[in-house]
């Protein structure tokens, strides 16, 4: 007896005009089919989706240079736009590799930049962050890179999923680990930590003016997902303005996303291995978000400039101009700085040391001078 076929199943309706959640926009996640729809959101000032639109393309390429047969790191992969660009720039005879920790997106990025038709002799993916990057380079090509890139920024894939607990706008687990298979969540770091402890991590990862108020009452705490946290600040500075409040709820994710990520102690360890990594004349440019992250890469790179390590530095950051301000709304915190690693002979390019936070082996010029500030 023949089976009857199983009755064609419809795509789920949303009520309303357009759907509001993310799961939901179904177009948004496949451009290739939808690309009208997708332009529209881009020309909106918005972010499809699952996408991600890179920041300070075109200064980032002028500050790297790069050229054909060089080597060059993208420290921090993401969507794959800044390394889609870079890539095209690296040939013939050139190659980059991605570094990038989130599990999650990295085989999808790696997907979507194979299709752009880069292939493993132009670009390798590597499931690691960016203290990682002496162990690659170690490992992978037995010398320093020519070129290096570190966008620190979150990804709006990663911010727009509520999956992810990153989200302001949606429920979500409170997570916030850019690998959710490593260390503790958002959630289990704010039952534990006490209000000094959690009081000078606001303070430090996020400059919180309410720090104190705040780690009183949200330390020791369990909270059901992202919007709780979030309604949870608003409540304890509930006699503040409404715009101060939502400033508030923005920093204490941040802080707690650095801490729970160990942004801060990975960047210090890149900053350390830049040196090593970085062939001599070579170009290193860092993108950085918050006041935090700058000021760890400013006094970096004008130590190294003192001691001789670096040749040239960016005259002060690099800031997004008004037109790419408009269109994506996102790159208006960015701060672009770079610098030029001395002539001088390199030393060898090694792991730093066990000290050093490596790859987990399980996880696979003209200067510049636009927009400075």
């Amino acid at each position: 007896m023949n089976e009857s076929p199983s009755p064609h199943k419809r795509r789920v309706r949303y009520s309303g005009k357009n759907p509001r959640g993310f799961a939901q926009k179904y177009k948004e996640h496949a451009p290739a089919l939808y690309p009208e729809t997708v332009q529209k959101i881009l020309d909106s000032g918005k972010t499809p989706a699952g996408a991600h639109r890179p920041i300070l393309v075109e200064e980032i390429l002028e500050a790297l240079h790069p050229g054909p047969g060089q080597l060059a790191v993208d420290c921090t992969l993401g969507y794959g736009g800044h390394a889609g660009r870079l890539i095209p720039l690296l040939c013939p005879g050139g190659r980059l590799l991605g570094l990038d920790a989130d599990p999650i997106e990295l085989p999808r990025t790696e997907a979507r930049l194979r299709e752009l038709g880069f292939g493993p002799d132009v670009f390798t993916a590597h499931r690691c962050n960016f203290a990682g990057l002496a162990s690659v380079l170690a490992r992978e090509v037995h010398r320093p890179a020519d070129v290096i890139l570190a966008d620190l920024g979150v990804s709006s894939m990663q911010l727009d999923n509520p999956s992810r607990g990153f989200s302001l706008k949606h429920d979500g687990p409170l997570d916030m680990r850019m690998n959710p298979k490593k260390g503790q969540p958002v959630s289990a770091l704010l039952a534990q930590i006490t209000a000094t402890q959690l009081a000078e991590l606001l303070s430090e990862n996020a400059d919180e003016p309410h720090a104190a108020p705040l780690s009183v009452a949200l330390a020791g705490k369990i909270f059901t997902g992202t919007l709780d946290l979030a309604r949870a600040v608003r409540a304890i500075l509930s006699k503040r303005p409404e715009e101060e409040c939502n400033l508030s709820v923005r920093r204490v994710f941040q802080a707690l996303r650095i801490a729970v990520n160990e942004e801060f102690e990975a960047l210090d360890t890149l900053l350390k291995q830049m040196p090593q990594a970085l062939e001599a004349q070579g170009r290193v440019a860092i993108l950085t978000f918050h006041s935090g992250e700058d000021r760890r890469v400013k006094k970096s790179f004008e130590a190294g400039l003192q001691s001789g390590i670096y040749s040239a530095l960016s005259a002060g950051v690099i800031r997004a101009g008004e037109e790419e301000r408009r269109a994506n709304p996102r790159s208006t915190s960015a701060k672009l700085r770079w610098a030029v690693r001395a002539a001088a002979p390199n030393e060898a390019c090694v792991p730093g040391g066990a000290s050093l936070p490596l790859c987990d082996k399980n996880d696979l010029y003209p200067p510049p001078s636009a927009n400075r500030v």
